[in-house]
């Protein structure tokens, strides 16, 4: 992963043997980025999950965006993003993404619609373009 710019992760990737010593909390939803499914790669020392994702960019749209609890326009807004805040992407869907500002949170579900069309939420854009496969 390509540390270099402005859009490096503030955070760096667990390296070494990682395990787990005991029981820890589970979080509330929508605090850390943390399924039962998938987790932030930078909660892999601390949180189990089936699977870890280094997280792909995008951004806001020109309009603020509302971060749901869970995929669906029923769901509960747990907070306003503004135009232009960068997200981290973890899962994609048609409709929606799972997303975080950060590996300490908040996560939710933003439509796919209020994402700026310019950056592709793919997952892994922090690869140096001339290495990806």
């Amino acid at each position: 992963m390509s540390s270099a710019g402005s859009d490096a992760f503030p955070y760096s990737l667990p390296t070494g043997k990682l395990g787990l010593d005991g029981p820890v909390a589970k979080p509330a939803p929508g605090t850390l980025p943390l399924r039962g499914d998938l987790a932030h790669i930078a909660l892999a020392g601390t949180h189990l999950a089936a699977h870890y994702v280094i997280p792909g960019r995008a951004r806001v749209g020109a309009q603020a965006a509302p971060m749901h609890a869970a995929p669906g326009k029923d769901s509960d807004i747990m907070l306003t993003l503004e135009p232009g805040t960068l997200l981290e992407v973890l899962d994609r869907g048609e409709a929606w993404v799972w997303c975080c500002l950060g590996p300490e949170g908040p996560s939710g579900y933003v439509p796919t619609g209020c994402l700026d069309p310019g950056l592709d939420p793919g997952l892994d854009p922090g690869l140096d373009p001339d290495h990806a496969g």
